[in-house]
């Protein structure tokens, strides 16, 4: 892992601090509200200094690569730096349904589930407790934490926070949300998405390279890009497509997901309010073949 080389070193220390330091006007995800954590200011992912986890899990319901044979040890982070109003978690990423827990905490939850023989830990909507992430790892190291760290994000991501995480992430797991800021800022809350989106991937790739798996096919290190099909094309989806191929190449591990389904305040919100068609997501899948992206997963079609 190398992670353990930036523990060695003293990079790891040496980031830990940097994090911290920037809670004291906050700026670790693109919406950078400035307000001082450390006092317990909170600013739009309603967090202050301590961190907060919904759960902590072994996880079968992964992309195969990340839940292999074992599982995947999944910690969900309570609170989020989007506000969708169709979040399927949205009582953990918009409610903070949860239990404050401080570093040491969060490391234990690490090496428990290191012990049970999960493949990866799994950080579930991290971005806004990146330091103290930092600072669970390095506790966990000191315990004989020794498996791939998963990032699972909403792909709104500074690049700032992500050199924070270069040589500390060993799977990245991003979505590819819109390819529209309106649709962005309407749904999501997320201003500019689509450029901070596009710049934080190739900065992903640049650290961890496409998917690499073991002789079990359990993956090592790379990236893994999801995109949820919305009704009414809402996602973008061709468009993002057609940019990954472009701009990440055609060998890229794509999760297709026609998941989709009206949850949290979608029932109210005109054009999401119900659950995509098949036809929709044939020709997503369409979309996908067409542009010769052949490495990832399809889901079966809505009824």
């Amino acid at each position: 892992m190398k992670y353990l080389e930036l523990y060695e070193n003293g990079e790891l220390s040496r980031r830990i601090k940097m994090a911290y330091a920037r809670l004291a006007a906050c700026d670790l995800c693109p919406h950078a509200c400035g307000v001082n954590r450390l006092q317990g200011e909170t600013g739009l992912c309603e967090s202050g200094k301590e961190v907060r986890i919904a759960s902590a899990n072994v996880h079968r319901g992964e992309e195969p690569p990340i839940s292999g044979t074992k599982g995947s040890g999944t910690i969900f982070l309570s609170g989020c730096t989007l506000n969708c109003k169709f979040c399927q978690n949205f009582p953990i990423s918009q409610l903070r349904n949860g239990t404050d827990l401080n570093v040491g905490q969060l490391a234990d939850k690490m090496v428990g589930l290191q012990k049970k023989g999960v493949h990866n830990i799994n950080f579930v909507t991290p971005t806004h407790f990146t330091p103290q992430i930092l600072a669970a790892l390095y506790l966990a190291i000191r315990k004989g934490f020794r498996i791939p760290i998963v990032w699972n994000t909403s792909g709104y991501e500074s690049l700032e926070t992500l050199a924070l995480l270069d040589g500390v992430v060993d799977i990245y797991l991003p979505d590819m949300k819109y390819c529209c800021n309106e649709v962005a800022v309407k749904l999501s809350g997320a201003k500019g998405y689509t450029e901070v989106n596009r710049r934080a991937l190739p900065e992903m790739l640049r650290q961890v390279g496409h998917l690499e798996c073991d002789e079990d096919g359990i993956a090592v290190h790379g990236l893994i890009v999801r995109h949820l099909v919305l009704p009414l094309g809402q996602a973008g989806t061709p468009e993002t497509l057609a940019w990954i191929a472009e701009n990440l190449g055609t060998e890229t591990h794509i999760a297709l997901m026609s998941q989709y389904f009206p949850a949290h305040a979608a029932a109210q919100t005109p054009g999401i309010e119900r659950r995509i068609t098949s036809e929709e997501y044939a020709e997503a899948v369409e979309a996908l073949e067409e542009l010769e992206l052949e490495n990832g997963w399809v889901q079966e079609e809505p009824e």
